[in-house]
């Protein structure tokens, strides 16, 4: 038994964090291996949270063939023509009008752009809008699907139990909300009992998150939950096949995993997250800084 092994088996977290496939261990990046300890101590804290009420993000994740290796990560080629957002700016001239003004905004306008937004039902019972929070110069950007009751009451991303959660799995990879990382939601008002944005709800804010991608410029964006992968990647697979490979959105690297709210409700999944975002930080280290940046 390795030292890790034998640090987590003392802390009874070994059935959690190690899981074995038909008997072969699941092996994450060389890179990305260090601070596992420190990870499984955060995230396994918070296995007996109260549960969220937003609804189940993912499925639980069939047996799938160990993560590659950072070298062996092939970037995909951005698919021709898609645009976040695009088929909806074509709908009108409207409409397109609109996201071309939104595509304009520096980060201050574009945030009293989505405080004074009235282009779908969900404004009429929002307490407050829910831009983002971060770091505007960060290299990572995660995106969730939407707020829920604590974040419509606090106009914060993820500041209910799945956003300690959150907190928990940024610090384990040594970030913070505050430090290298941005997060944002696909719809920035909150859906009624927490359902599933509409379409036609995430459309219309698509020019928004569409900005804010533009105006960060992430190297990594890291997907939390089905309905947040589903509307940036354009597919219907569920979040356990899109897991483990690397996607593409505008030329920019996408992980995806499970939402954080979905790991409070199947705390024995958080071990698939760990190893998402292990693979996410390889990917990001193998690509080396970035042009332009500090």
């Amino acid at each position: 038994m390795s030292r890790r092994e034998q640090f987590l088996d003392a802390l009874g977290l070994m059935p959690e964090w190690l899981p074995r496939q038909h008997g072969v261990p699941l092996e994450v990046p060389e890179a990305a291996a260090g601070g596992g300890e420190r990870a499984a101590t955060a995230m396994a804290a918070n296995a007996t949270a109260a549960p969220d009420t937003r609804p189940a993000s993912g499925t639980v994740a069939a047996p799938r063939p160990e993560y590659p290796g950072p070298a062996d990560v092939d970037m995909p080629a951005p698919p021709a023509g898609r645009a976040l957002g695009g088929e909806h700016a074509r709908s009108n001239d409207g409409v397109s009008a609109r996201a071309l003004e939104i595509a304009t905004l520096d980060w201050e306008p574009l945030a009293r752009h989505v405080a004074d937004c009235q282009a779908c039902q969900l404004c009429e019972r929002r307490t407050n809008t829910v831009f983002g929070v971060g770091d505007q110069q960060a290299e990572w950007m995660f995106i969730g699907e939407g707020p829920g009751e604590q974040e419509d009451l606090q106009g914060e991303p993820f500041v209910g139990q799945s956003g300690k959660l959150l907190d928990n799995m940024l610090r384990a990879l040594g970030m913070s909300r505050q430090r290298n990382v941005y997060i944002a939601n696909i719809v920035k008002c909150r859906p009624p009992r927490n359902r599933d944005p509409e379409p036609e709800e995430a459309a219309v804010c698509e020019p928004y998150l569409q900005r804010q991608i533009a105006l960060l410029k992430p190297r990594l964006i890291v997907v939390l939950g089905k309905v947040a992968a589903h509307r940036l990647l354009r597919t219907d697979a569920p979040v356990s096949r899109l897991r483990g490979q690397v996607h593409d959105y505008e030329g920019i690297p996408v992980v995806v995993t499970y939402h954080p709210s979905y790991l409070l409700r199947s705390p024995n999944e958080k071990a698939k997250a760990w190893d998402d975002l292990c693979f996410a930080r390889a990917l990001h280290e193998r690509s080396g800084p970035s042009a332009g940046r500090a």
